[in-house]
């Protein structure tokens, strides 16, 4: 069995997708856990701050698929677990 890990992102939501349950998506898509930590919805942009878990592959493959939305990613790092 693969072993999950965390990751911190910040993503951003041009306004074609704000209304886009893209993060609903990558749950059912790639058996990602996202843990919204901070985000900032608007009519016409927004951003949100997550931690993402899951096994690397599917980490992997879930940024990709963000990108290839339209999402911007931003890796903010590893998650430190106590």
């Amino acid at each position: 069995m693969d072993e999950r890990h965390a990751e911190r992102v910040k993503l951003t939501f041009p306004e074609n997708l704000v209304r886009t349950p893209v993060l609903a998506q990558l749950v059912r898509k790639f058996d990602v856990d996202p843990n919204i930590r901070r985000a900032a919805v608007e009519e016409h942009f927004g951003w949100i701050i997550c931690e993402l878990a899951g096994t690397e592959a599917s980490l992997d493959a879930a940024k990709a698929f963000l990108a290839s939305e339209g999402v911007q990613v931003d890796l903010l790092g590893d998650v430190l677990e106590s």
